[in-house]
């Protein structure tokens, strides 16, 4: 395995005119008559079968980094079980900045990846930029936008997940006041924040959910222990985070405090045990996988991939440290909620309009 761990210049991409002989019927193997890959899937990116080559992805990762214990080491977990199933190569690079972003996609493809996974939305703009100068090269990226005949976009309903742990957290609050602790003001963590919402009102009506703190941050561990602190301070007594690897601090201040924190992405629950009440799971890990399994079978396609509840795609912990407080009786309600919402008859809110339209 290869990591890269500085960003590169990267060369310019240059279209070559090649000529079309007229012994072609000579050529061994040709069939006039047969499509080109491009006739059989002109939209879609589909890819043949390998046929035993050895696949190479490349992962570029978002600030936060590995060691996040959420979103980037989720993407990592995919990875590493790809390369174990299917012995692919693999490259990887942590971006630093934004100004990374594109540079770091672009050394990627240029080094000979068949499939370069960007990890986090805030990729999205440089993706757009690179995709279309490597249109032999297959792209992914987690939650963002990205509309090329070569990039797959891989979606969750962060919403459902959340409204599982909010039903939970608005059952076992004593004070009656929750929080939210987000990193960037972005419309995807939004869907985290009116979840979360959503799931505290239906469980528990009388309950606050006080105004959600926003630290501009993926990875400032302090910013957001005080910020959690603030929360606590207000009378909240379960605090929840959408803030990556800066989440941390949530978790922090909860354990100080004999608090519950929720953590969210990856299972969270050991990193305070007894502190952290649950996790919001978002199998990031499981969709990279699929990814690369589709780039083995010779099944990739482009588009939107969305993962909800219903797939398995967002869920909650199995609650490892906190099964005892929360109870049987409990339990079992919250899994007729996600029964619930993956049948549809719960309909969960994404936006502040949607969650006030609830109301």
């Amino acid at each position: 395995m290869r990591s890269i761990t500085f960003n590169r210049p990267w060369a310019t991409w240059a279209l070559s005119s090649l000529l079309v002989l007229g012994t072609l019927g000579l050529m061994t193997g040709c069939t006039p008559s047969s499509p080109t890959d491009s006739e059989q899937k002109p939209a879609t990116g589909e890819t043949k079968p390998t046929e035993g080559k050895t696949i190479s992805v490349g992962i570029v990762f978002d600030s936060g980094g590995l060691g996040d214990k959420s979103f980037n080491d989720s993407a990592w977990r995919g990875i590493q079980k790809a390369e174990t199933e299917f012995g692919i190569k693999v490259s990887k690079v942590e971006s630093k900045e934004e100004k990374d972003y594109e540079t770091n996609l672009a050394a990627m493809a240029d080094d000979g990846n068949d499939l370069v996974i960007a990890v986090g939305l805030n990729q999205g703009k440089a993706l757009e930029k690179v995709a279309p100068m490597y249109p032999d090269t297959k792209f992914a990226i987690v939650d963002g936008t990205v509309d090329a005949p070569n990039v797959r976009m891989l979606k969750f309903k962060e919403e459902e997940g959340s409204y599982l742990v909010g039903f939970l957290a608005g059952k076992m609050t004593k004070t009656g006041k929750v929080g939210f602790v987000g990193g960037q003001e972005l419309d995807l963590i939004k869907k985290f924040e009116y979840g979360f919402a959503a799931g505290v009102n239906a469980a528990n009506p009388q309950a606050e959910l006080l105004p959600a703190k926003y630290i501009g941050s993926w990875d400032n561990i302090d910013e957001a222990k005080i910020a959690a602190n603030v929360l606590f301070d207000s009378g909240a007594d379960i605090v929840y985070h959408a803030a990556g690897r800066a989440g941390l601090g949530v978790i922090r201040a909860a354990k100080d405090r004999n608090l519950f924190a929720i953590g969210v992405d990856s299972d969270q629950d050991g990193e305070a045990p007894g502190n952290v009440l649950t996790s919001m799971i978002k199998n990031v890990d499981e969709a990279v996988y699929s990814t690369i399994k589709d780039m083995v079978d010779g099944k990739f396609e482009s588009g939107e991939k969305i993962y909800d509840v219903a797939q398995n795609g967002v869920g909650i912990s199995e609650l490892t440290h906190t099964r005892d407080k929360v109870g049987p009786d409990l339990l079992a309600e919250i899994m007729a909620v996600k029964q619930a919402i993956a049948d549809g008859t719960t309909k969960v809110p994404a936006t502040k309009a949607e969650f006030d339209a609830m109301k």
